[in-house]
């Protein structure tokens, strides 16, 4: 069996990359083999893979998982994978776009599976929201991501990263930073440095909130403009002046914080006493 490098790979096949795919292929064994240990991949896990490049991850995740489904958008790389799996009876290939495919659809009745992918920076937060939002049975998100991004994503109340993705993810899940990985990693050399999380699904949300639309259009219109008090970032949200005192009120949350200062109870509060005014 030849163990061709991602970049003999890419050699072999005169591949090449495009930047509207932000195709960024990860070179550091060092940071493959960090990111196929955190996943936690064992025999008994379904495991789908986004944007599995050249398929040296996947090569990985396939001596380890009961199945590996790939879905990868380029046209390009669909021969390669296919040519470079061929020994592998427990891959299956998608071609398809991630962010319009079904994830149930492919997890059907399976009690363990495990989301491992090197995202592209351009659709990181489209598809994180979408495994996320969507409730797909997902037990760990193990993602490389540009660190800008996943910082926000851990960040704590009250600073400058803090925002609504924090919210978004910290809601579903906990949250663990596996490591930082330099530009150097990769070819060809993206501006920025990338960083491995953990994304572990919570069996129920962290806080229980009456209605979870409400709850993330307060998060938003709370962030929309960060130098605004809640009270100017809400007068929007559908209350008359009184109410919306009234809601402050009762949420025990003082109207000139800022959203950045509220932590997740917090918000859950706040949005529950805007619903039962409504």
């Amino acid at each position: 069996m030849e163990n061709l490098s991602t970049k003999d790979i890419v050699k072999k096949y005169g591949f090449k990359f495009s930047k509207s795919l932000g195709q960024n292929f990860l070179i550091d064994d060092s940071v493959l083999q960090d990111i196929v240990d955190n996943a936690n991949v064992n025999k008994d896990d379904l495991v789908i893979e986004i944007g599995p490049g050249v398929g040296t991850l996947t090569k990985e995740l396939l001596k380890k998982a009961k199945k590996v489904y790939a879905i990868e958008l380029d046209s390009d790389l669909i021969p390669i994978l296919n040519e470079e799996l061929k020994e592998f009876d427990n891959f299956e290939l998608i071609h398809k776009d991630a962010l319009k495919t079904d994830f149930n659809e492919l997890i059907g009745t399976e009690n363990s599976t495990k989301v491992v992918a090197n995202l592209p920076y351009y659709v990181t937060t489209p598809i994180i929201s979408k495994l996320l939002k969507e409730n797909y049975k997902f037990e760990s998100l193990t993602i490389m991501i540009q660190k800008e991004v996943g910082e926000r994503i851990a960040a704590k109340p009250s600073t400058k990263e803090y925002g609504a993705l924090s919210i978004l993810v910290q809601y579903y899940c906990d949250v663990e930073i596996v490591r930082k990985v330099s530009s150097d990693s990769f070819i060809p050399r993206p501006k920025v440095d990338s960083i491995v999380i953990k994304l572990n699904k919570l069996s129920e949300p962290k806080v229980k909130v009456k209605n979870e639309e409400l709850f993330f259009k307060i998060v938003r219109s709370s962030f929309n403009m960060r130098r605004k008090t809640l009270w100017n970032g809400l007068k929007s949200i559908g209350l008359n002046k009184e109410q919306l005192e009234m809601a402050f009120t009762n949420a025990g949350i003082d109207s000139k914080r800022r959203g950045e200062t509220l932590s997740l109870d917090e918000f859950g509060k706040l949005s529950d006493s805007i619903y039962d005014l409504q």
